[in-house]
């Protein structure tokens, strides 16, 4: 490790999974330091996957059953937090952030783990009564007494955010409708075979959805607690009525404050750019997590990733870079969602022109459905998508972590993954010991 004195400070900008993971990782690492914590929320660091399923769900679910950290774990690992308090400007050249009460904090190194804030539609405001977004525990809290109340419940997005929030309304009885601009669900993250059977699923659930669809008027919005409902009239004609609206159309990363101190934005993105230990381009200063863009190693392209465990993954890198740690590599990318009654898994990443194989029946009606689909280039696996199956998709991981080639048929037709996975392993690695 790099020398670092007891005197030295690490300024941490946010409070959301990526810091929670760096505080922890500069502390297993045995840096001696302070730890400084800015969030502007009030809440210790919580996990932010329940706050669209079990923490709206769930009447008597409380912000605290989220914590990532037991409380005393701040103390132990003395962690100085400011909450309800923003870094509202940076000084790279005298390594220095001015908070938005005034407070000057001098720093030896700085983590901007800023996260993002959902992205708002000018029609309807933040703060609405009846319009809801949903990115804090508070937004989550807020929006579960609505749904207490409601009736009908209108989504805008079908990304999975939205797609999650319909599911957890319908889970209480509620009438949905989904209006998303594109031709289907999950445009932008899976396949189109998956997306059918998602939307097929949805349907047979009581989603009411509407595709390639847009809201060209919207009306009742005017008087925030009158009764008559909010009426959505649609490009196609139709016309939706809700007594709420969630507006779920992506997410925007909070990189203001590093674009302000000179640090470069990707243009594409809108993430604060590192390469691939976390560093900016400012000296001293690193992010992580769905704040940061970095430049995928295979394609050259800038890549933003909002995902629990890419924000995990970039804070234990930037925390061991930090500190001149070697540590390993990120983990082969990784997400999940749990929606209309079923736990998806996705691995690795989805590319043009894959040769997609599916494992199981995709029957989008049954109680408890389970296949597997994997996307070859070449018969290599590059990405696979899981319903139900999380135990086959670990049993193929190191395929792809390796780039395994793999025989279709085989991999549909074998009684089981793990022992044809490990057979498919070790026949590679002796063909290609032999031709070495």
């Amino acid at each position: 490790m790099s020398e670092h004195s007891h005197d030295s400070t690490i300024l941490i900008v946010g409070n959301g999974q990526a810091a929670a993971m760096a505080m922890q990782e500069l502390r297993n690492q045995g840096y001696p330091g302070a730890i400084v914590v800015v969030g502007a929320e009030a809440h210790m660091a919580y996990e932010r996957p329940p706050l669209s399923k079990n923490l709206l769900s769930d009447a008597d679910a409380q912000i605290t059953g989220l914590d990532i950290h037991p409380r005393d774990f701040y103390d132990n690992a003395r962690v100085t937090l400011l909450l309800r308090k923003t870094v509202a400007q940076i000084d790279p050249q005298q390594h220095t952030a001015t908070l938005d009460d005034g407070q000057t904090i001098a720093y030896d190194q700085c983590l901007l783990a800023c996260g993002g804030q959902a992205r708002v539609l000018p029609d309807y405001p933040q703060g609405h009564p009846r319009v809801h977004y949903l990115r804090t525990a508070d937004d989550a809290l807020r929006l579960r007494a609505a749904l207490a109340s409601g009736t009908r419940v209108a989504v805008l997005g079908g990304g999975f955010l939205g797609m999650e929030l319909a599911a957890t309304a319908l889970s209480l009885g509620l009438s949905v409708d989904l209006i998303e601009s594109a031709s289907r669900v999950l445009a932008r993250n899976a396949p189109v075979l998956f997306s059918t059977w998602l939307q097929t699923r949805a349907r047979h659930q009581g989603l009411n959805l509407h595709l390639d669809a847009r809201v060209v008027a919207a009306t009742g919005l005017a008087t925030a607690d009158a009764p008559a409902p909010i009426t959505l009239a649609l490009d196609n004609g139709r016309q939706v009525q809700a007594d709420h609206v969630l507006v779920s159309i992506g997410m925007a990363p909070h990189s203001e404050l590093a674009s302000a101190c000179g640090i470069k934005v990707c243009e594409q993105t809108g993430g604060i750019l590192v390469d691939s230990q976390g560093r900016t381009g400012s000296v001293d200063i690193f992010a992580a997590g769905d704040c940061a863009t970095r430049l995928d190693a295979r394609t050259g392209l800038p890549v933003r990733l909002e995902s629990w465990q890419n924000a995990n993954e970039q804070a234990r890198i930037a925390a061991c870079a930090m500190l001149g740690v070697d540590c390993a590599p990120a983990a082969f990318p990784w997400f999940w969602t749990d929606q209309f009654g079923c736990n998806i898994q996705m691995l690795g990443s989805l590319q043009p022109d894959m040769q997609l194989v599916i494992r199981g029946d995709m029957d989008a009606q049954a109680e408890q459905p389970r296949f597997l689909i994997l996307g070859l280039l070449q018969t290599v696996p590059h990405f696979a998508l899981a319903v139900n199956a999380g135990g086959d998709l670990r049993a193929i991981r190191s395929l792809l972590e390796k780039a395994v080639p793999v025989d279709a048929d085989a991999f549909v037709q074998a009684d089981a993954l793990k022992p044809f996975a490990k057979k498919t392993l070790a026949d590679h690695t002796s063909h290609y010991v032999a031709a070495s």
